[in-house]
């Protein structure tokens, strides 16, 4: 038994021995390594900022800007470590992660794939020239300033100031209403007036007003008032005109300023604007019982 702890013993000795013999013989080796990682850090930083200047030259959105910024830098960093394993002697090594790193690759694919799918959709949106920082916009029913595209999620900033975070895939799948795209925005309203007002009178009292309560309606030909329809209770139009905006709170402020403005104009030239009523028809002859 003593022999047979002896021989291990011995042996586990030689090991080490070989193992420290191989340190002592690759210390050039491990110090050059350790000089070309950090080499290739502080390469892969100076490069991401000049990538970064470069690309502030294009139309790329920043979060795109970013992102190709960062793949520079890991390629940096990646040829960095291949020469270092090249520097190691270690070539039998990097086979052997490279395969292993397609099976776990293979893996994580599989189940990143909700992920992995926001994004290739956020880098689709950072190429696109339909929505960009400051932009007003509806999709996924909902409402608000674009103020941050990354690759997960789209950030609205809602009229209540409340943050959203959307998907990038519900972004690019779903229909989007860019309120930012044109110099101006149209406001549409609707009212009624009573059947026994003057519909010609109206018209030109709608018009007048409008056109004197907002700068970017020059002239009277810039208002359309359409009447739609005889309504229950009501003769029932719509106006609408355009406004210097491209945000939806201005227009919802638009249309409550125009609202005010219509119903001074109504009270002060007697037009009734009506709401609904019942009327209840009695028999001639009606009994009324007293009886407790």
């Amino acid at each position: 038994m003593e022999v047979q702890f002896t021989n291990a013993w011995q042996k586990m000795i030689e090991k080490l021995q070989s193992w420290l013999d191989s340190l002592v013989v690759n210390i050039p080796n491990i110090i050059i390594a350790i000089i070309v990682f950090i080499v290739a850090l502080v390469a892969a930083k100076y490069i991401r900022k000049l990538a970064l200047r470069l690309l502030e030259r294009t139309k790329l959105q920043h979060s795109m800007k970013n992102l190709i910024s960062k793949i520079v830098s890991m390629i940096v960093v990646l040829m960095g470590l291949f020469l270092i394993l090249g520097i190691l002697d270690l070539g039998k090594a990097l086979n052997t992660i490279l395969a292993g790193a397609g099976v776990v690759g293979l893996a994580v694919g599989l189940a990143l794939q909700g992920a992995l799918a926001n994004t290739y959709a956020g880098i689709v949106l950072s190429y696109i020239k339909h929505i960009k920082f400051g932009d007003w916009i509806e999709t996924s029913d909902f409402e608000g300033e674009v103020i941050n595209i990354d690759l997960r999620a789209v950030t609205l900033k809602q009229p209540d100031n409340n943050l959203v975070y959307i998907p990038n895939k519900l972004v690019v799948e779903s229909p989007i209403k860019n309120f930012s795209t044109t110099a101006q925005s149209r406001v549409i309203l609707e009212c009624g007036v009573g059947y026994e007002s003057d519909l010609r009178a109206v018209r030109e009292l709608v018009v007048q007003t409008i056109s004197s309560s907002f700068e970017a309606v020059s002239n009277k030909e810039d208002v359309i008032f359409l009447y739609k329809e005889f309504g229950d209770n009501s003769i029932n139009f719509e106006t609408r005109f355009w406004i210097n905006s491209t945000s939806a709170i201005e227009v919802a402020r638009a249309k409550t300023k125009a609202i005010i403005e219509i119903k001074e104009a109504f009270d002060k030239n007697g037009i009734n604007i009506p709401f609904p009523i019942r009327t209840l028809h009695f028999p001639e002859k009606v009994s009324v019982s007293t009886d407790s």
